[in-house]
């Protein structure tokens, strides 16, 4: 069965068919190597094209978000010092 839905993570297709995703999930598809463990790296998530009265903004760290069809996903890695 082809999936739900396809949406976009920097830049590459991904097939989704669960209604929401994860912080996590996002992260993990952009970085398969996301380790969430190291205190110095952060992961920034904005998306757009996204459901209803909120189809723009951040996702952060223990959160998620409805998914819609064709919806786009920016991670950003950033190093703190």
């Amino acid at each position: 069965m082809p999936p739900d839905k396809t949406i976009v993570v920097n830049t590459k297709e991904h097939p989704w068919d669960e209604k929401e995703i994860s912080y996590s999930d996002v992260v993990h598809l952009a970085h398969p190597d996301a380790d969430f463990a190291q205190q110095h790296i952060t992961y920034t998530v904005t998306y757009r094209r996204g459901m209803g009265n909120k189809p723009e903004g951040t996702l952060v760290d223990g959160k998620s978000v409805k998914v819609k069809d064709g919806m786009i996903f920016d991670v950003t890695r950033t190093d703190r010092s």
